[in-house]
C-alpha cells in the first residue's frame, strides 16, 4: 500500500491553508470564526456519525476494547511522564507540554476510517468503530486535563463543553440504543462531516507557524517519538498480551501508527494555549505517518 499517496491530501490540505492565510486576503480574520466552527459543529457531526452508522458488537470486541483502552492509558501516561525524563524534562516548559502532550496520543479519525477496510478488510471497519468509540472520551479527558489545570479553569466544567466529548458519548449511547440516522438526513450529514475534514485541516494550516517548533525542539521530538515509535511498539505488546486474532492486531497497529489528530491545534487554539506550535506538530506528525505506518503494519505485523 502507497501510504504516501494515501496520507497526501491531508497534508495538502494543511499547506493550502497555510498558503491561503500567509499570502492572500483570507488572513487569520477568516480563520479564526472558521477554527470555531469546525471544532463546535462540522467535526462533532463527524465524530457522531462515525460511532453510530457501524453497529458495535460489544461482545466479541471485548479483547479489542480492553487492548485500545490499555494502549490509551499507556500513550497518556508516556506523554505526561516527559517533564520527569532524565536530561529532557529540564527543557521542557510546562504550560507548552500541557498543550503538547495530546500530540503524542492522539489520532486522525479521518485516516484512521479511510484506512480501516483497506488494511483489514470489512470488518476492519467496525474494528475501528470500537476503537474510537472506547478511546475518544479517554483521549479528550487526558488532552483537556492538563490544559484546564494550567489555564486555571474548571476541569469538570470543560468537559461538560468539550463538544467532541459530548458527541462520542451521544454516538455510542444512540449506537447502542440501536438508533441510526434517518436516511433523508445521511446525506446532509455525510455533507458536513467532509467539510470538518477540509476546513479543520486548512484551518490547522492557516495556523501553522513553522518558526514556533523552534522554541521547544526538546518537546516536539520526545512527545513526536512518543506517538510514531512508542505507542506502535506498545500496540505490539498489548496486541500479544490480549491475544488478538491477527484482524484484529492489524486495526490495533494501525490504530496507533496513524497521525494525531488535527483538532489538536483547535483545541489548543481554543484553551488559550499555543496554537501554531501544535499546528506545527500536527503537520510533522502527518509527514511522519507515511514512515510509521509501513513500520507498524510491516516491520511490527510480521514479528507479530
Amino acid at each position: 500500500m502507497n501510504f504516501a499517496q494515501l496520507l497526501f491530501p491531508d497534508f495538502s490540505l494543511i499547506l493550502i491553508g497555510y498558503l491561503l492565510c500567509r499570502f492572500t486576503a483570507l488572513n487569520r480574520k477568516v480563520w479564526e470564526p472558521t477554527e470555531s466552527l469546525v471544532y463546535y459543529f462540522l467535526f462533532p457531526v463527524l465524530l457522531f456519525q462515525a460511532i453510530v452508522k457501524t453497529p458495535l458488537e460489544v461482545g466479541t470486541a471485548s479483547s479489542l476494547m480492553g487492548a485500545g483502552l490499555t494502549l490509551g492509558v499507556s500513550g497518556i501516561l508516556l506523554s505526561y511522564s516527559l517533564p520527569y525524563w532524565p536530561w529532557i524534562g529540564r527543557q521542557i516548559d510546562p504550560r507548552m507540554h500541557a498543550a503538547s502532550a495530546q500530540v503524542g496520543f492522539r489520532f486522525n479519525s479521518f485516516i484512521a476510517l479511510a484506512l480501516a477496510s483497506k488494511v483489514a478488510g470489512p470488518q476492519g471497519l467496525q474494528f475501528i468503530a470500537v476503537l474510537i468509540g472506547v478511546c475518544v472520551p479517554l483521549f479528550n479527558v487526558g488532552a483537556v486535563w492538563p490544559m484546564a489545570r494550567h489555564a486555571k479553569k474548571h476541569f469538570g466544567g470543560e468537559l461538560l463543553r468539550n463538544p467532541l466529548i459530548l458527541a462520542t458519548l451521544s454516538g455510542l449511547v444512540a449506537n447502542l440504543m440501536g438508533m441510526h440516522i434517518p436516511f433523508w438526513l445521511e446525506p446532509t450529514v455525510t455533507r458536513i462531516g467532509q467539510a470538518s475534514l477540509a476546513l479543520g485541516l486548512m484551518a490547522a494550516g492557516a495556523g501553522m507557524q513553522f518558526a514556533s517548533l523552534r522554541s521547544a525542539k526538546t518537546l516536539g521530538i520526545a512527545v513526536l517519538t512518543v506517538k510514531h515509535v512508542g505507542l506502535p511498539i506498545l500496540a505490539l505488546g498489548i496486541a500479544m498480551l490480549f491475544r488478538l486474532d491477527p484482524t484484529q492486531s492489524t486495526v490495533l497497529l494501525m490504530f496507533s501508527a496513524v497521525p494525531t489528530a488535527s483538532s489538536c491545534y483547535v483545541l489548543a487554539a481554543r484553551m488559550g494555549y499555543d496554537g501554531p506550535y501544535v499546528a506545527g506538530l500536527v503537520t510533522l506528525s502527518t509527514l511522519l505517518g507515511i514512515a510509521s505506518l509501513p513500520f507498524a503494519l510491516g516491520v511490527l505485523a510480521a514479528i507479530r
